[in-house]
C-alpha cells in the first residue's frame, strides 16, 4: 500500500469515527446551563470538548487503521469469511 493510500483511509477513517463520537457525552445545551452566547444555537453544548473529542477520534481512529492494516498485509480476504457467498458473475442476458 502506498503511504498516500494509507493517509487517504486514515483520513476518512478519522472523520467518520469523529462524526460517530460527538453525540457522546454531551451533557447540556447553552439553553438548559441558562447561559446562551450571543449568536450561537441555544441547542448548543454549553462546555465544548473538542480536545477530548480529537484525542478520542484518533486514538480510536489508530486501533481502527491498524487492524485494516494487519487484515490488508495477511492477505485475508472476503473469500475467507465462512457461509459468505459472493454475488455470481454469471448472470442471464435478458433476450430481445
Amino acid at each position: 500500500m502506498s503511504p498516500v493510500f494509507g493517509v487517504a483511509v486514515y483520513f476518512m477513517l478519522w472523520w467518520i469515527i469523529l462524526f460517530a463520537i460527538l453525540p457522546f457525552g454531551l451533557h447540556k445545551t447553552q439553553e438548559e446551563a441558562g447561559e446562551v452566547t450571543p449568536g450561537s444555537e441555544p441547542s448548543a453544548p454549553d462546555r465544548p470538548r473538542f480536545l477530548k473529542v480529537i484525542v478520542a477520534t484518533t486514538i480510536i481512529t489508530t486501533v481502527v487503521f491498524s487492524g485494516f492494516l494487519y487484515a490488508r498485509q495477511s492477505g485475508y480476504g472476503l473469500d475467507d469469511i465462512p457461509f459468505f457467498k459472493p454475488p455470481s458473475q454469471s448472470y442471464s442476458q435478458p433476450s430481445g
